[in-house]
């Protein structure tokens, strides 16, 4: 198996790990601030996040060419800074992903920090803990479970990714071809022995990941 094979796996692992970083950090923010604090708007911009898991993955495609394609303030802002388009490349990959594994982390964030005694958190504010020291050692820890599991299904969800993918980041041999785009192009060619290898390398990626999850479930538990 060659270089050209090799490259939709080793750049749907890139992407899958870069989103995984990006949606644990925004996500436990995220998650924490709609699990501990009462704000004007909150009901609005929760929808807002958790919409990608219900809308079609073309709808999602289609926002993320009007706010980062060339016609829109932000995408010519993004190459002007980095002297291309954002659209068709790996970046778009990336942005395709997070948008769609982001609500996965929010909710696993948003439940652990909710499941956390407030009593807790209060005793170690007394104590002299500050926001960050509270964050770090306290809801952390206590929220590890959900944290975990959050992190492992929003990177298996996108490893998953295709639809919105396709449209953003298009199916580009040796630059944005993913597994996914590669198993749709291996079945219209009729080359169902790449095909499959494909979908077996998604399938084994999954169960190890979700079997991971489970496991550390069970340790928790």
């Amino acid at each position: 198996m060659d270089q050209e094979f090799w490259f939709p796996v080793q750049l749907s692992l890139w992407v899958s790990s870069v989103t995984a970083v990006i949606v644990l950090i925004t996500g436990i923010m995220a998650g924490r601030l709609f699990a501990k604090r009462e704000f004007k708007g909150k009901i609005i911009w929760e929808t807002i996040f958790i919409l990608p898991l219900v809308l079609p993955p073309s709808v999602i495609g289609f926002f993320l060419i009007l706010l980062f394609g060339t016609n829109s303030t932000v995408g010519r802002g993004i190459e002007t800074l980095i002297g291309s388009s954002v659209m068709f490349t790996p970046l778009a990959a990336v942005l395709a992903a997070t948008v769609v594994a982001f609500p996965l982390m929010f909710q696993s964030a948003k439940a652990g920090f909710s499941s956390i005694d407030a009593d807790i958190e209060g005793a170690a504010k007394i104590d002299g803990a500050n926001e960050g020291s509270l964050l770090f050692y306290i809801s952390i820890p206590l929220a590890g479970r959900a944290l975990v599991t959050g992190g492992i299904l929003s990177f298996t969800r996108a490893l998953g990714e295709f639809g919105a993918t396709l449209m953003f980041a298009g199916n580009i041999p040796g630059k944005t071809q993913t597994i996914p785009t590669a198993i749709y192009v291996a079945i219209e060619s009729g080359d169902m022995t790449l095909a499959y290898t494909y979908v077996l390398i998604s399938v084994a990626a999954a169960f190890i990941l979700l079997s991971v999850t489970n496991s550390f479930a069970r340790k928790i538990n």
